[in-house]
Protein backbone atom coordinates (compact mmCIF):
# COMPACT_ATOMS: atom_id res chain seq x y z
CA UNK A 1 0.00 0.00 0.00
CA UNK A 2 1.47 3.36 -0.95
CA UNK A 3 2.11 5.67 1.97
CA UNK A 4 0.61 9.12 2.32
CA UNK A 5 3.80 10.64 3.66
CA UNK A 6 5.46 13.01 1.19
CA UNK A 7 8.88 12.46 2.77
CA UNK A 8 9.70 9.31 0.81
CA UNK A 9 6.97 9.23 -1.78
CA UNK A 10 9.11 8.45 -4.84
CA UNK A 11 8.87 11.00 -7.62
CA UNK A 12 8.74 8.10 -10.07
CA UNK A 13 5.34 7.01 -8.69
CA UNK A 14 3.91 10.41 -9.47
CA UNK A 15 5.65 10.47 -12.85
CA UNK A 16 4.30 7.00 -13.63
CA UNK A 17 0.71 8.03 -12.91
CA UNK A 18 0.99 11.35 -14.74
CA UNK A 19 2.88 9.72 -17.62
CA UNK A 20 0.15 7.13 -18.06
CA UNK A 21 -2.50 9.85 -18.00
CA UNK A 22 -0.58 11.78 -20.64
CA UNK A 23 -0.31 8.68 -22.84
CA UNK A 24 -4.07 8.06 -22.70
CA UNK A 25 -4.80 11.73 -23.39
CA UNK A 26 -2.28 11.88 -26.24
CA UNK A 27 -3.58 8.64 -27.76
CA UNK A 28 -7.15 9.95 -27.88
CA UNK A 29 -6.09 13.32 -29.22
CA UNK A 30 -3.81 11.68 -31.79
CA UNK A 31 -6.60 9.47 -33.15
CA UNK A 32 -8.99 12.44 -33.25
CA UNK A 33 -6.43 14.37 -35.30
CA UNK A 34 -5.90 11.34 -37.55
CA UNK A 35 -9.61 11.09 -38.38
CA UNK A 36 -10.62 14.75 -38.24
CA UNK A 37 -7.43 16.60 -39.10
CA UNK A 38 -5.62 19.44 -37.36
CA UNK A 39 -8.57 21.75 -37.89
CA UNK A 40 -10.12 20.38 -34.67
CA UNK A 41 -7.98 22.98 -32.89
CA UNK A 42 -9.65 25.67 -34.99
CA UNK A 43 -13.24 24.42 -35.03
CA UNK A 44 -13.79 23.48 -31.35
CA UNK A 45 -10.53 22.93 -29.45
CA UNK A 46 -12.19 22.92 -26.00
CA UNK A 47 -14.74 20.30 -27.02
CA UNK A 48 -12.06 17.89 -28.34
CA UNK A 49 -9.92 18.46 -25.27
CA UNK A 50 -12.88 17.56 -23.04
CA UNK A 51 -13.41 14.38 -25.07
CA UNK A 52 -9.79 13.33 -24.52
CA UNK A 53 -9.93 14.26 -20.82
CA UNK A 54 -13.14 12.27 -20.26
CA UNK A 55 -11.55 9.11 -21.68
CA UNK A 56 -8.39 9.69 -19.64
CA UNK A 57 -10.24 10.14 -16.34
CA UNK A 58 -12.57 7.18 -16.96
CA UNK A 59 -9.76 4.79 -17.87
CA UNK A 60 -7.41 5.88 -15.09
CA UNK A 61 -10.20 5.60 -12.55
CA UNK A 62 -10.95 2.07 -13.74
CA UNK A 63 -7.24 1.17 -13.57
CA UNK A 64 -7.20 2.37 -9.97
CA UNK A 65 -10.25 0.34 -8.99
CA UNK A 66 -8.62 -2.78 -10.43
CA UNK A 67 -5.52 -2.13 -8.26
CA UNK A 68 -3.36 -1.56 -11.32
CA UNK A 69 -1.60 1.31 -9.57
CA UNK A 70 -0.53 -0.99 -6.75
CA UNK A 71 2.82 -2.11 -8.15
CA UNK A 72 4.49 -3.46 -5.04
CA UNK A 73 4.75 -6.84 -6.78
CA UNK A 74 4.14 -6.32 -10.52
CA UNK A 75 2.65 -9.25 -12.39
CA UNK A 76 3.64 -10.60 -15.78
CA UNK A 77 2.92 -8.71 -18.99
CA UNK A 78 0.18 -11.22 -19.88
CA UNK A 79 -1.48 -10.84 -16.48
CA UNK A 80 -1.27 -7.07 -16.74
CA UNK A 81 -2.88 -7.14 -20.18
CA UNK A 82 -5.80 -9.26 -18.95
CA UNK A 83 -6.42 -6.99 -15.95
CA UNK A 84 -6.16 -3.91 -18.17
CA UNK A 85 -8.84 -5.32 -20.47
CA UNK A 86 -11.09 -5.98 -17.48
CA UNK A 87 -10.55 -2.48 -16.10
CA UNK A 88 -11.14 -0.86 -19.49
CA UNK A 89 -14.48 -2.66 -19.63
CA UNK A 90 -15.46 -0.75 -16.50
CA UNK A 91 -13.97 2.38 -18.07
CA UNK A 92 -16.25 1.96 -21.08
CA UNK A 93 -19.26 1.73 -18.76
CA UNK A 94 -18.19 4.96 -17.05
CA UNK A 95 -17.78 6.60 -20.44
CA UNK A 96 -21.24 5.39 -21.44
CA UNK A 97 -22.70 7.13 -18.39
CA UNK A 98 -20.80 10.32 -19.22
CA UNK A 99 -22.00 10.21 -22.83
CA UNK A 100 -25.58 9.73 -21.64
CA UNK A 101 -25.30 12.80 -19.40
CA UNK A 102 -23.27 14.90 -21.87
CA UNK A 103 -24.03 13.81 -25.46
CA UNK A 104 -21.87 16.59 -26.90
CA UNK A 105 -18.63 14.81 -25.89
CA UNK A 106 -19.48 11.48 -27.60
CA UNK A 107 -16.72 10.01 -29.77
CA UNK A 108 -17.76 8.10 -32.89
CA UNK A 109 -17.44 4.30 -32.79
CA UNK A 110 -14.65 4.22 -35.38
CA UNK A 111 -12.60 6.84 -33.55
CA UNK A 112 -13.24 5.22 -30.17
CA UNK A 113 -11.94 1.79 -31.19
CA UNK A 114 -8.91 3.42 -32.75
CA UNK A 115 -8.29 5.19 -29.44
CA UNK A 116 -8.89 1.95 -27.53
CA UNK A 117 -6.32 0.01 -29.56
CA UNK A 118 -3.68 2.73 -29.32
CA UNK A 119 -4.22 3.15 -25.58
CA UNK A 120 -3.81 -0.60 -25.01
CA UNK A 121 -0.55 -0.73 -26.96
CA UNK A 122 1.01 2.39 -25.44
CA UNK A 123 0.04 1.51 -21.86
CA UNK A 124 1.30 -2.05 -22.21
CA UNK A 125 4.65 -0.77 -23.47
CA UNK A 126 4.75 1.91 -20.75
CA UNK A 127 4.01 -0.56 -17.97
CA UNK A 128 6.50 -3.14 -19.30
CA UNK A 129 9.20 -0.47 -19.16
CA UNK A 130 8.18 0.53 -15.63
CA UNK A 131 8.15 -3.10 -14.45
CA UNK A 132 11.69 -3.47 -15.79
CA UNK A 133 12.76 -0.39 -13.83
CA UNK A 134 11.25 -1.83 -10.65
CA UNK A 135 12.74 -5.30 -11.09
CA UNK A 136 16.23 -3.96 -11.86
CA UNK A 137 15.87 -1.41 -9.02
CA UNK A 138 16.87 1.37 -11.35
CA UNK A 139 16.85 4.85 -9.74
CA UNK A 140 16.28 3.29 -6.28
CA UNK A 141 18.08 5.04 -3.43
CA UNK A 142 20.75 2.91 -1.77
CA UNK A 143 20.64 2.45 2.01
CA UNK A 144 23.06 1.21 4.67
CA UNK A 145 21.13 -0.55 7.43
CA UNK A 146 22.71 -0.84 10.88
CA UNK A 147 21.27 -3.85 12.67
CA UNK A 148 20.71 -7.56 12.19
CA UNK A 149 17.83 -8.09 14.66
CA UNK A 150 14.03 -8.01 14.46
CA UNK A 151 13.72 -4.29 13.67
CA UNK A 152 16.17 -4.53 10.78
CA UNK A 153 14.37 -7.67 9.61
CA UNK A 154 11.03 -5.87 9.38
CA UNK A 155 12.58 -3.11 7.27
CA UNK A 156 14.35 -5.59 4.99
CA UNK A 157 11.12 -7.55 4.56
CA UNK A 158 9.13 -4.44 3.64
CA UNK A 159 11.68 -3.30 1.07
CA UNK A 160 12.16 -6.75 -0.48
CA UNK A 161 8.40 -7.30 -0.74
CA UNK A 162 7.62 -3.82 -2.03
CA UNK A 163 9.48 -3.03 -5.23
CA UNK A 164 7.90 0.42 -5.21
CA UNK A 165 9.49 1.43 -1.91
CA UNK A 166 12.14 3.36 -3.85
CA UNK A 167 14.97 1.97 -1.69
CA UNK A 168 17.60 -0.71 -2.06
CA UNK A 169 19.49 -2.03 0.97
CA UNK A 170 23.10 -2.42 -0.13
CA UNK A 171 24.66 -3.64 3.11
CA UNK A 172 23.79 -4.67 6.66
CA UNK A 173 26.01 -3.63 9.56
CA UNK A 174 26.16 -6.02 12.50
CA UNK A 175 28.59 -8.05 14.60
CA UNK A 176 26.22 -11.03 14.58
CA UNK A 177 24.52 -12.93 11.78
CA UNK A 178 21.04 -11.64 10.81
CA UNK A 179 18.11 -13.37 12.52
CA UNK A 180 16.11 -13.04 9.29
CA UNK A 181 16.39 -14.01 5.65
CA UNK A 182 18.48 -11.25 4.12
CA UNK A 183 18.57 -12.66 0.58
CA UNK A 184 21.82 -11.62 -1.08
CA UNK A 185 22.42 -8.47 0.99
CA UNK A 186 26.04 -8.51 2.24
CA UNK A 187 26.78 -8.20 5.95
CA UNK A 188 29.80 -6.41 7.44
CA UNK A 189 30.82 -6.13 11.08
CA UNK A 190 31.10 -2.34 11.44
CA UNK A 191 30.80 1.01 9.68
CA UNK A 192 34.58 1.18 9.53
CA UNK A 193 34.57 -1.77 7.12
CA UNK A 194 32.75 0.35 4.52
CA UNK A 195 35.95 2.25 3.73
CA UNK A 196 37.35 -0.98 2.28
CA UNK A 197 34.65 -0.85 -0.41
CA UNK A 198 34.59 2.55 -2.19
CA UNK A 199 31.18 1.81 -3.76
CA UNK A 200 29.53 1.21 -0.38
CA UNK A 201 31.40 4.12 1.17
CA UNK A 202 29.69 6.49 -1.30
CA UNK A 203 26.14 5.63 -0.09
CA UNK A 204 24.68 8.75 1.53
CA UNK A 205 21.86 7.29 3.69
CA UNK A 206 22.29 5.28 6.90
CA UNK A 207 19.32 3.85 8.85
CA UNK A 208 19.91 2.80 12.45
CA UNK A 209 17.78 -0.27 13.20
CA UNK A 210 19.23 -1.65 16.43
CA UNK A 211 16.87 -3.54 18.74
CA UNK A 212 18.90 -2.43 21.76
CA UNK A 213 20.99 0.71 21.40
CA UNK A 214 22.48 0.70 24.87
CA UNK A 215 26.20 0.12 24.42
CA UNK A 216 25.71 -0.91 20.78
CA UNK A 217 25.30 2.50 19.13
CA UNK A 218 28.38 3.44 17.06
CA UNK A 219 27.98 7.08 18.08
CA UNK A 220 31.45 8.30 17.06
CA UNK A 221 31.23 6.71 13.60
CA UNK A 222 27.71 8.02 13.02
CA UNK A 223 28.72 11.55 13.99
CA UNK A 224 31.66 11.31 11.62
CA UNK A 225 29.41 10.17 8.76
CA UNK A 226 26.86 12.90 9.53
CA UNK A 227 29.58 15.56 9.39
CA UNK A 228 30.59 14.13 6.02
CA UNK A 229 27.07 14.92 4.74
CA UNK A 230 25.37 11.56 5.10
CA UNK A 231 21.71 11.30 6.14
CA UNK A 232 21.35 9.42 9.44
CA UNK A 233 17.84 8.16 10.16
CA UNK A 234 15.99 6.37 12.91
CA UNK A 235 14.50 3.00 11.96
CA UNK A 236 11.04 3.79 13.37
CA UNK A 237 10.65 6.98 11.32
CA UNK A 238 12.06 5.28 8.21
CA UNK A 239 9.69 2.32 8.59
CA UNK A 240 6.76 4.68 9.16
CA UNK A 241 7.48 6.61 5.98
CA UNK A 242 7.84 3.59 3.67
CA UNK A 243 4.88 1.59 5.05
CA UNK A 244 2.21 4.04 6.21
CA UNK A 245 2.15 2.54 9.71
CA UNK A 246 4.04 2.87 13.01
CA UNK A 247 6.14 -0.03 14.32
CA UNK A 248 4.32 -0.08 17.66
CA UNK A 249 6.27 -2.96 19.19
CA UNK A 250 9.57 -1.10 18.84
CA UNK A 251 8.45 2.45 19.64
CA UNK A 252 9.49 4.01 22.94
CA UNK A 253 7.57 6.83 24.69
CA UNK A 254 10.28 9.40 23.91
CA UNK A 255 9.86 8.85 20.17
CA UNK A 256 6.12 9.48 20.44
CA UNK A 257 6.61 12.56 22.60
CA UNK A 258 9.24 14.25 20.43
CA UNK A 259 8.19 13.14 16.94
CA UNK A 260 6.40 15.53 14.61
CA UNK A 261 2.65 15.20 14.15
CA UNK A 262 -0.17 14.56 16.62
CA UNK A 263 -1.01 18.26 16.33
CA UNK A 264 -4.57 18.34 14.98
CA UNK A 265 -5.52 22.00 15.48
CA UNK A 266 -8.83 23.24 16.87
CA UNK A 267 -9.74 25.06 13.65
CA UNK A 268 -9.18 21.91 11.60
CA UNK A 269 -11.21 19.96 14.16
CA UNK A 270 -14.14 22.40 13.83
CA UNK A 271 -14.00 22.30 10.03
CA UNK A 272 -14.00 18.51 10.05
CA UNK A 273 -16.97 18.52 12.44
CA UNK A 274 -18.88 20.87 10.13
CA UNK A 275 -18.19 18.58 7.16
CA UNK A 276 -19.31 15.55 9.17
CA UNK A 277 -22.58 17.25 10.11
CA UNK A 278 -23.30 18.32 6.54
CA UNK A 279 -22.62 14.96 4.94
CA UNK A 280 -24.36 13.02 7.72
CA UNK A 281 -27.57 14.99 7.12
CA UNK A 282 -27.32 14.55 3.36
CA UNK A 283 -26.45 10.87 3.76
CA UNK A 284 -29.40 10.12 6.05
CA UNK A 285 -31.84 11.78 3.63
CA UNK A 286 -30.43 10.13 0.47
CA UNK A 287 -30.20 6.69 2.09
CA UNK A 288 -33.79 6.75 3.36
CA UNK A 289 -35.16 4.44 0.58
CA UNK A 290 -32.35 1.92 1.25
CA UNK A 291 -33.00 2.20 4.98
CA UNK A 292 -36.70 1.41 4.58
CA UNK A 293 -36.11 -1.59 2.30
CA UNK A 294 -33.36 -2.96 4.55
CA UNK A 295 -35.51 -2.58 7.66
CA UNK A 296 -38.35 -4.49 5.98
CA UNK A 297 -36.08 -7.34 4.84
CA UNK A 298 -34.48 -7.72 8.27
CA UNK A 299 -37.89 -7.88 9.91
CA UNK A 300 -39.17 -10.44 7.42
CA UNK A 301 -36.16 -12.76 7.68
CA UNK A 302 -35.69 -13.16 11.43
CA UNK A 303 -37.38 -12.13 14.67
CA UNK A 304 -35.84 -9.32 16.66
CA UNK A 305 -35.13 -5.60 16.40
CA UNK A 306 -34.18 -3.91 13.14
CA UNK A 307 -31.33 -1.96 14.67
CA UNK A 308 -28.48 -3.31 16.73
CA UNK A 309 -27.17 -1.17 19.58
CA UNK A 310 -23.82 -1.89 21.19
CA UNK A 311 -21.48 -0.08 23.57
CA UNK A 312 -18.21 1.16 22.10
CA UNK A 313 -15.26 3.18 23.38
CA UNK A 314 -15.03 6.60 21.79
CA UNK A 315 -12.92 9.74 21.96
CA UNK A 316 -11.05 10.18 25.27
CA UNK A 317 -12.32 6.78 26.38
CA UNK A 318 -15.97 7.81 26.63
CA UNK A 319 -18.51 5.01 26.24
CA UNK A 320 -21.29 5.48 23.69
CA UNK A 321 -23.85 3.33 21.91
CA UNK A 322 -23.19 2.59 18.26
CA UNK A 323 -26.10 1.85 15.91
CA UNK A 324 -26.09 -0.62 13.04
CA UNK A 325 -28.62 -2.64 11.11
CA UNK A 326 -28.90 -6.03 12.78
CA UNK A 327 -27.03 -8.57 10.66
CA UNK A 328 -26.94 -11.49 13.12
CA UNK A 329 -29.47 -13.66 14.86
CA UNK A 330 -31.02 -12.09 17.94
CA UNK A 331 -29.30 -14.66 20.21
CA UNK A 332 -25.87 -14.23 18.56
CA UNK A 333 -24.14 -13.44 21.87
CA UNK A 334 -26.10 -15.58 24.27
CA UNK A 335 -22.78 -17.13 25.44
CA UNK A 336 -20.98 -13.80 25.77
CA UNK A 337 -18.97 -11.44 23.55
CA UNK A 338 -16.67 -13.08 20.99
CA UNK A 339 -14.64 -11.86 18.03
CA UNK A 340 -16.33 -12.05 14.64
CA UNK A 341 -15.33 -15.07 12.55
CA UNK A 342 -14.83 -15.88 8.89
CA UNK A 343 -18.13 -17.25 7.50
CA UNK A 344 -19.76 -16.55 10.85
CA UNK A 345 -22.81 -18.81 11.17
CA UNK A 346 -24.52 -16.22 13.37
CA UNK A 347 -24.94 -13.90 10.38
CA UNK A 348 -28.29 -14.03 8.55
CA UNK A 349 -28.61 -14.12 4.78
CA UNK A 350 -29.72 -10.49 4.62
CA UNK A 351 -27.05 -9.66 7.18
CA UNK A 352 -24.37 -11.21 5.00
CA UNK A 353 -25.42 -9.06 2.04
CA UNK A 354 -25.70 -5.75 3.93
CA UNK A 355 -22.28 -6.37 5.50
CA UNK A 356 -20.66 -6.92 2.12
CA UNK A 357 -22.01 -3.68 0.69
CA UNK A 358 -21.65 -1.83 4.04
CA UNK A 359 -25.37 -1.02 4.28
CA UNK A 360 -25.26 -2.14 7.92
CA UNK A 361 -23.13 0.94 8.68
CA UNK A 362 -25.76 3.48 7.52
CA UNK A 363 -27.30 4.02 10.99
CA UNK A 364 -23.90 5.15 12.27
CA UNK A 365 -24.52 8.46 10.55
CA UNK A 366 -26.77 9.16 13.56
CA UNK A 367 -23.67 8.70 15.73
CA UNK A 368 -21.89 11.20 13.49
CA UNK A 369 -24.73 13.71 13.92
CA UNK A 370 -24.57 13.32 17.68
CA UNK A 371 -20.82 14.01 17.67
CA UNK A 372 -19.86 10.55 18.91
CA UNK A 373 -18.22 9.55 15.64
CA UNK A 374 -16.73 10.99 12.48
CA UNK A 375 -16.84 9.62 8.95
CA UNK A 376 -13.09 8.93 9.13
CA UNK A 377 -11.17 7.77 12.18
CA UNK A 378 -10.09 4.63 14.05
CA UNK A 379 -12.91 2.11 14.30
CA UNK A 380 -14.43 2.08 17.83
CA UNK A 381 -14.01 -1.17 19.75
CA UNK A 382 -16.12 -2.77 22.47
CA UNK A 383 -15.18 -1.98 26.10
CA UNK A 384 -14.64 -5.65 26.95
CA UNK A 385 -12.10 -6.03 24.15
CA UNK A 386 -10.50 -2.63 24.87
CA UNK A 387 -9.84 -3.67 28.48
CA UNK A 388 -8.04 -6.78 27.21
CA UNK A 389 -6.09 -5.03 24.46
CA UNK A 390 -4.91 -2.13 26.66
CA UNK A 391 -3.24 -4.67 28.92
CA UNK A 392 -1.55 -6.56 26.08
CA UNK A 393 -0.79 -4.02 23.34
CA UNK A 394 1.52 -1.04 23.88
CA UNK A 395 -0.07 2.38 23.33
CA UNK A 396 -3.48 0.89 22.46
CA UNK A 397 -5.24 3.57 24.53
CA UNK A 398 -3.76 6.25 22.22
CA UNK A 399 -6.37 5.25 19.62
CA UNK A 400 -8.88 7.14 21.73
CA UNK A 401 -7.09 10.45 21.14
CA UNK A 402 -9.13 10.80 17.93
CA UNK A 403 -12.85 10.59 17.32
CA UNK A 404 -13.73 7.09 16.03
CA UNK A 405 -14.89 6.76 12.44
CA UNK A 406 -17.19 4.77 10.19
CA UNK A 407 -14.12 4.00 8.09
CA UNK A 408 -10.43 4.46 8.77
CA UNK A 409 -6.83 4.10 7.59
CA UNK A 410 -6.54 0.62 9.14
CA UNK A 411 -9.74 -0.51 7.40
CA UNK A 412 -8.50 0.42 3.92
CA UNK A 413 -4.92 -0.80 4.44
CA UNK A 414 -5.42 -4.04 6.37
CA UNK A 415 -7.77 -6.95 5.59
CA UNK A 416 -10.59 -7.63 7.98
CA UNK A 417 -9.33 -9.33 11.14
CA UNK A 418 -10.73 -10.20 14.53
CA UNK A 419 -7.93 -11.28 16.86
CA UNK A 420 -5.34 -9.71 19.14
CA UNK A 421 -2.71 -10.01 16.42
CA UNK A 422 -5.02 -8.23 13.96
CA UNK A 423 -5.68 -5.56 16.59
CA UNK A 424 -1.92 -4.94 16.86
CA UNK A 425 -1.51 -4.65 13.10
CA UNK A 426 -4.47 -2.24 12.91
CA UNK A 427 -3.07 -0.21 15.80
CA UNK A 428 0.04 0.44 13.69
CA UNK A 429 -2.16 2.06 11.04
CA UNK A 430 -4.43 3.84 13.52
CA UNK A 431 -1.51 5.58 15.24
CA UNK A 432 -0.15 6.60 11.86
CA UNK A 433 -3.52 8.16 11.03
CA UNK A 434 -3.71 9.99 14.37
CA UNK A 435 -0.20 11.34 13.83
CA UNK A 436 -0.81 12.51 10.25
CA UNK A 437 -4.57 13.15 10.14
CA UNK A 438 -5.54 15.82 7.66
CA UNK A 439 -8.14 16.55 4.99
CA UNK A 440 -5.91 14.87 2.42
CA UNK A 441 -5.70 11.54 4.23
CA UNK A 442 -9.45 11.67 5.00
CA UNK A 443 -10.23 12.10 1.30
CA UNK A 444 -7.82 9.30 0.41
CA UNK A 445 -9.46 6.98 2.95
CA UNK A 446 -12.95 7.76 1.65
CA UNK A 447 -11.82 7.16 -1.93
CA UNK A 448 -10.30 3.81 -0.98
CA UNK A 449 -13.39 2.92 1.03
CA UNK A 450 -15.52 3.38 -2.10
CA UNK A 451 -13.25 0.91 -3.91
CA UNK A 452 -13.48 -1.51 -0.98
CA UNK A 453 -17.27 -1.38 -0.99
CA UNK A 454 -17.59 -1.76 -4.76
CA UNK A 455 -15.28 -4.79 -4.82
CA UNK A 456 -16.50 -6.18 -1.47
CA UNK A 457 -13.04 -6.44 0.07
CA UNK A 458 -12.55 -7.01 3.76
CA UNK A 459 -16.17 -7.80 4.62
CA UNK A 460 -17.14 -10.24 7.28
Amino acid sequence: MPTISNKYYPVRKILFFMGEGFLIFASVLGVLILFSGWNIFVIAPAEYMIRAISVTLSFQLSLYFYDLYDLRQPGSTAETFIRMMQSFGVGCILLGLLYFLFPSIIISTKVFWGCYLLICLTLLAWRSLYYLILEKKLFARDVILIGTGETAGKIVQEILQNLESGFNIKVLIGATAPVFDHADIPVVASLADLTKNPHLDRIDRIVVALDDRRGNMPIAELLNHKLRGRIIEDSISFYEAITGKILVEKVNPAWLIFSEGFDYGRLTYLIKRSIDLTFALIGIILSLPVTLVTALLIKLESPGPIFYKQERVGERGEIFSIYKFRSMRQDAEKDGAVWARQNDDRVTRIGNFIRKVRIDEIPQMWNVLRGQMSFVGPRPERPIFVDQLVQKLPYYSLRHAAKPGITGWAQVCYPYGASEEDALRKLEYDLYYIKHQSFFIDLLIIFRTVKTVLFQKGSR
